[in-house]
């Protein structure tokens, strides 16, 4: 019986180990966050700079990846079953198996073995060490891969251009064309949460700002019936009874009508003249307010704002006619939620959560807020930005007291009118979805 082949086992678990080192640098290059990469390069890394540069050309990257790792298997398995086959099947009929299946026998248990080893410490462990640490090894493992990626340039060249070929013929979109979709993002916002990597008070504030896009400054504002206003030929008298009833530090100013906004007063202003004992002209403190079109999503509401004068904004529909006002606080009670001491002392809160489970909801909560407590689903071009509005479009008419209706999987009843206003709702679960609307 020949020794058996020890040398023969170190050259392949070498081989092993090589496709390892190949398949954690793929990894850990793919893997590692460019912004991390993009520090340590301001850092002087050189091996940060290597790692970027292989990234930036991900096709070229993987080709010099896949020639190695290929090579690699392919000799490792042509090697160990010639090497290892005839010892192996010598030491299988000396314990006793028939000599006409030892050959086939013998060479099938060393390609079961290397392909074994292959799988776990030359793919799956690099793999996942590469997932733990991905900037640390892309950093060390880069230099060595651009000098093989040199070494192989003509056989990677054609490699990269025959997948693009073949890339292009079946219709999938070319590596700059690919963007993270919001689904997309709301997915890796979600998974971080769950993982402990975010807090829920975070993930909430990046649901919040990655909506505020996608929202209609009419959805964020305070409605034409709620504002207080105070005329611009008011009297001293009358100005203070209004500063004394009102919380707000800015106030519309209105011509005659509070359909007629001529502009916007600071209270300090107004408190400074009265303190001082000097007569007041509203008119001569007022100031000019921007004026919006009420499906101006709200990021642009924002920006004009930063530059207004006053931060306060006029909120008008296709026709001309006021609809409401928004200020930053609005826009930033739609990614935090609305703060106590920005509402009124009679104010209740907006939804209450009642002993049996069911909700006592404000016609005027946002229609986003109504969709995200309920997890319903609300259509993107609806028209409404309220849980009323909801309400109203679901029954396609004004309701009275009392009403009901099941969408779902929820009942919703109008239990309190404001004269044509839905004022509240009584929201409960139902046991069944029912998207029949009875009266």
């Amino acid at each position: 019986m020949t020794p058996f082949p020890w040398t023969d086992v170190i050259i392949i678990a070498g081989l092993i180990l090589l496709n390892g080192l190949f398949a954690m640098s793929e990894l850990a290059i793919v893997s590692a966050r460019p912004a991390r990469l993009k520090l340590l390069v301001d850092r002087g890394s050189l091996g940060a700079r290597a790692a970027m540069g292989l990234a930036s050309d991900p096709g070229k990257f993987l080709s010099t990846v896949q020639i190695g790792i290929t090579l690699v298997g392919i000799i490792a398995g042509a090697y160990s079953g010639a090497s290892l086959g005839g010892p192996t099947a010598e030491r299988l009929v000396a314990l006793g198996l028939p000599e006409r299946f030892a050959e086939e026998t013998g060479f099938a248990i060393v390609i079961a073995l290397t392909t074994y080893f292959s799988l776990v410490i030359g793919e799956l462990v690099p793999k996942q060490v590469a997932l733990r640490a991905a900037e640390k090894i892309a950093v060390v493992a880069a230099p060595p891969m651009v000098l093989v990626a040199r070494a192989t340039a003509p056989v990677v060249w054609l490699l990269d251009r025959s997948s693009a070929l073949l890339l292009r013929v079946i219709g999938v979109r070319h590596k700059g064309e690919h963007a993270l979709t919001a689904d997309e993002l709301q997915m890796v916002i979600a998974e971080a949460t769950r993982s402990g990597v975010i807090e829920e008070d975070e993930r909430q504030i990046m649901t919040g700002i990655m909506r505020l896009a996608d929202r209609p400054v009419r959805e964020l504002m305070t409605p034409r019936t709620e504002l207080d206003t105070i005329d611009r030929r008011a009297t001293e008298a009358d100005v203070r009874a209004i500063l004394k009833e009102s919380p707000h530090s800015l106030l519309p100013v209105a011509d005659g009508s509070p359909d007629n906004i001529v502009g916007v007063v600071k209270v300090r202003d107004v408190q400074a003249v009265l303190l001082a004992g000097k007569r007041l002209q509203v008119a001569r403190l007022m100031k000019k307010a921007e004026i919006l079109p009420d499906q101006l999503d709200a990021m642009d509401a924002l920006r004009i704002l930063q530059q207004s004068d006053v931060s306060m904004a006029l909120v008008h529909d296709e026709y001309g006619n006021l609809e409401g006002v928004v200020t930053p606080a609005d826009l930033l009670s739609a990614i935090v939620g609305n703060f106590v001491s920005h509402q009124d002392d009679g104010d209740a809160p907006m939804i209450v959560e009642r002993e049996d489970g069911s909700l006592l909801v404000a016609g005027a909560l946002p229609a986003d807020a109504l969709a995200d407590r309920l997890d319903i689903d609300l259509p993107d071009d609806r028209d409404y930005a309220t849980a009323a509005g909801y309400v109203l479009s679901v029954l396609k008419r004004l309701p009275v007291e009392g009403e009901h209706f099941t969408a779902q999987d929820w009942r919703f009843e109008v239990v309190d009118m404001d004269g044509r206003k839905i004022d509240k709702l009584l929201v409960s679960p139902v046991a069944a979805p029912d998207e029949a609307i009875t009266d």
